[in-house]
């Protein structure tokens, strides 16, 4: 593993970052970044593409009136992947605008990101949300290497302590990340009306254009659908999941 260090944003921004190379390297990377274990866990995947402007509103709104206020009610951690893009962005300023101290972890590729006044090598790299606490920069060179790292993470850190998984809008990766994030025993919650793949989920939890690859989601039990405008039902059924004693289990593997 890398040895880690302090990434300065400027503005009194400044970051923990570390480059684990094995999961056997996380013990020692939440202890260099001084992450704290045993707390609720909210992962935040998806995207903004493709979203109207009043449907952005709606989502921004989502992170400053529900998200950001729960994560700091309930003492939890977030994870997301970190980037200055979309709603990676959105958890950022959200975070900052409501000045919550909770630790915001961002888990990305090393190889599709660039550092504080590094050039953007090509079209597919991101610089990091300079409003993120921690960074874990987990091998791989394209985007969706990180998955299976949010994933098990966010189970490591929780520990006992319930997780949850919000999907918002999102693409082509974000089906690898909802995948990974249920096999973890984690429920997932699909922002309807967010747009591609949080609206093919929730289509397809109502049995209606069954997208193949939502069938392993949706057997999983641990999906459900709830409209973006809806924001007082995403708080009470968030409030819920991370307030229970009651962990939830992973799933057996697939034969």
């Amino acid at each position: 593993m890398e040895p880690g260090f302090t990434l300065d944003f400027g503005h009194r921004r400044t970051a923990r970052v570390i480059q684990p190379q094995t999961e056997a390297d996380l013990s020692d990377a939440f202890t260099f970044l001084e992450l704290p274990k045993a707390r609720p866990v909210l992962v935040v995947i998806g995207g903004a593409s493709r979203l109207s402007r009043s449907d952005q509103r709606l989502v921004r709104s989502l992170f400053i009136k529900v998200l950001v206020p729960l994560a700091r009610a309930l003492n939890a951690i977030v994870i997301d992947g970190g980037t200055d893009v979309g709603i990676m962005q959105m958890m950022g300023r959200a975070r900052y605008t409501r000045r919550a101290r909770f630790p915001l972890l961002g888990i990305a590729p090393i190889g599709c990101v660039a550092l504080p006044e590094q050039p953007l090598l090509n079209d597919d790299m991101a610089p990091l949300e300079p409003h993120h606490t921690h960074f874990l920069l987990v091998p791989g060179y394209a985007w969706g290497d990180e998955s299976s790292w949010i994933a098990r993470v966010a189970s490591m850190l929780a520990e006992e302590k319930p997780s949850v998984t919000i999907l918002i809008n999102g693409g082509e990766i974000s089906w690898l990340d909802a995948e990974k994030n249920v096999e973890e025993g984690r429920p997932l919650i699909a922002i309807a009306g967010s747009g591609r793949t949080a609206d093919a989920l929730a289509t397809a939890l109502e049995g209606n254009g069954v997208d193949e690859r939502a069938q392993h989601i949706i057997d999983s039990g641990l999906l459900q659908a709830i409209e973006l405008e809806s924001s007082d039902r995403l708080a009470e059924v968030i409030q819920q999941i991370l307030s229970s004693p009651i962990p939830s289990k992973p799933l057996e593997p697939s034969q």
